[in-house]
This record gives C-alpha cells, sequence and structure tokens, in this order.
C-alpha cells in the first residue's frame, strides 16, 4: 500500500514554510529541528480542510486523520487552555477526562475567536505542532500508536503528515489513554 504521504504527494515541511503557520514553522525548525525530516505537509484545497471533506476527496480514512480541538477549563478566576488531539473516528472526552485532568470545575470547546487568536492558527487548521508552551496538549494513545497521520497545519490550505508517536514528543504533550472516545456513528 502506498503511504500516507506518497498518496497526499506531501514533502518535507521545512522545504515548503509557505504551507504552513507561522508558530508551525517555527516549531518545526526550532523544536523539532532532528524531527523535521519526518514532518511533511501537503497543499490542498481549502475549501475542502474539514475532516469528512478532506478525507472523502483525498482518500484518507477516518482512522489515518487527527483531530485537534482546543478547549478552555475553568477554575474560579483561572482560564486554562489546552489542546486535545484524537483520531477522527472518535471524540475527545471533555468533560470527564480532560476535565480531571486539567483540574477545572468547568469546561468547553474554547470560542473561534479565542482558538484563532491565541494559537496563531487558522480556525480548521490548528494543529498540536507549535502551540502556546503553556498549554498541556493532551493525545490520546491511539492517536501515537495510529503510525502516521494527518494532522491541521496551522493553515486550511495544507494538511501535515506525522507519526502519532513524534506528536507524544511535542513540549507539554501529555498522553492520555481513553482520551478519544467513539464517535455516535463512527
Amino acid at each position: 500500500m502506498t503511504s500516507l504521504a506518497a498518496r497526499l504527494r506531501a514533502v518535507r515541511a521545512d522545504d515548503r514554510p509557505d504551507l504552513l503557520a507561522a508558530p508551525v514553522l517555527t516549531a518545526i525548525a526550532a523544536m523539532l529541528a532532528d524531527l523535521a525530516p519526518n514532518v511533511s505537509v501537503a497543499e490542498i484545497d481549502p475549501d475542502l480542510a474539514d475532516t469528512t471533506a478532506f478525507c472523502e476527496r483525498y482518500g484518507v480514512s477516518l482512522a489515518e486523520s487527527a483531530n485537534c480541538v482546543v478547549v478552555a477549563g475553568r477554575r474560579g478566576e483561572v482560564t486554562t487552555l489546552a489542546a486535545c488531539v484524537v483520531l477522527a473516528t472518535t471524540r475527545a472526552d471533555v468533560n470527564g477526562l480532560v476535565r480531571r485532568h486539567l483540574d477545572v470545575r468547568k469546561i468547553s470547546f474554547a470560542s473561534m475567536d479565542v482558538a484563532v487568536s491565541e494559537s496563531g492558527m487558522e480556525y480548521g487548521g490548528i494543529t498540536p505542532i507549535g502551540l502556546p508552551a503553556s498549554w498541556p496538549v493532551l493525545i490520546d494513545r491511539a492517536v501515537v500508536e495510529a503510525g502516521d497521520v494527518v494532522v491541521g497545519s496551522g493553515v486550511r490550505r495544507s494538511k501535515i503528515v506525522v507519526a502519532g508517536a513524534t506528536l507524544a514528543t511535542l513540549p507539554n504533550a501529555v498522553v492520555l489513554d481513553g482520551l478519544g472516545q467513539p464517535s455516535t456513528g463512527a
């Protein structure tokens, strides 16, 4: 079977900086310098950046695609932003595991405005690579064990192909069992 990167005609991410959001490019250049050859990027139609449309058009299975969602948890006056990375066949257990892990009383998905302004990335393209250092990056073990996965690139016009295990090496990454729960209808 043809590799995921080959199917998407992906190239080394550092060879196409124009396809990466600024914080993603910075992260690949700095934090992932030794891993840069293992991170590739593929140009896509930005109108097809949402997971279902992307997978259908580009022949990528949901099990090869990882979603990164931004959550905002509150305890008293303190708000904590975090990223959750799960396979597209699942949904993040935000109200259970994530809330307990972050030790917050209330939690919800971050608003689009907050997610975009705080991450420096486009909505629908947010990726765990290059997020603010203060954010926990919670990664489902199934993503780590999936081999190569497709994630956002920080912009809607491209996708990154990277080993799930590489994501687990990101700063502030925490691998959690059971973060991804079966989606209704998945």
